[in-house]
């Protein structure tokens, strides 16, 4: 049975494309095709639209090409659907939570907080350009994040 992962930001242009394509190409390099793995923005500004190009670049220079994704806003049959929704940061965490169907139990995870760093927080990259920034933390929460989809079974 597959795990489905949804990554949830902002505008779902930045970090949510980049944590979905860094998470799809390691569990491919791992094997691990029980894993899915989309995104998707608290805000619809973006809808419809492609990743900043600026996140498209940056993650072909880790290998990973995100340009076909689009943006898209969290909607409420998201919550049945997967199995964990990961938000990039508390403030998104809390968007999330207030648009939880009443009796769902999906958990919302923190990427962040199966990382090395202490803040749980991923920054957006948008205003600052600090993307390489943003790869790091995402690269280094995979593992912890795969390790817990890995422990856990599914609803």
């Amino acid at each position: 049975m597959k795990r489905r992962v949804l990554f949830v930001c902002l505008g779902n242009i930045c970090r949510s494309p980049l944590a979905e394509g860094l998470a799809r190409s390691k569990a491919e390099t791992e094997g691990l095709t029980e894993l899915f793995f989309d995104s998707a923005a608290t805000g619809g500004w973006h809808n419809g639209h492609p990743p900043d190009g600026r996140a498209v670049v940056a993650g072909r220079g880790h290998g990973v090409d995100i340009s076909d994704q689009r943006a898209r806003v969290l909607r409420e049959s998201d919550f049945e659907q997967f199995d964990m929704i990961v938000a990039l940061d508390r403030a998104v965490r809390e968007a999330i939570e207030q648009r939880r169907p009443t009796g769902n139990s999906t958990p919302v995870a923190l990427l962040g907080s199966f990382g090395q760093d202490d803040n749980p927080d991923i920054p957006d990259p948008y205003y600052t350009g600090r993307f390489e920034a943003v790869i790091a933390r995402i690269q280094d929460s995979l593992p912890g994040l795969f390790a817990e989809l890995q422990a856990t079974d599914p609803q």
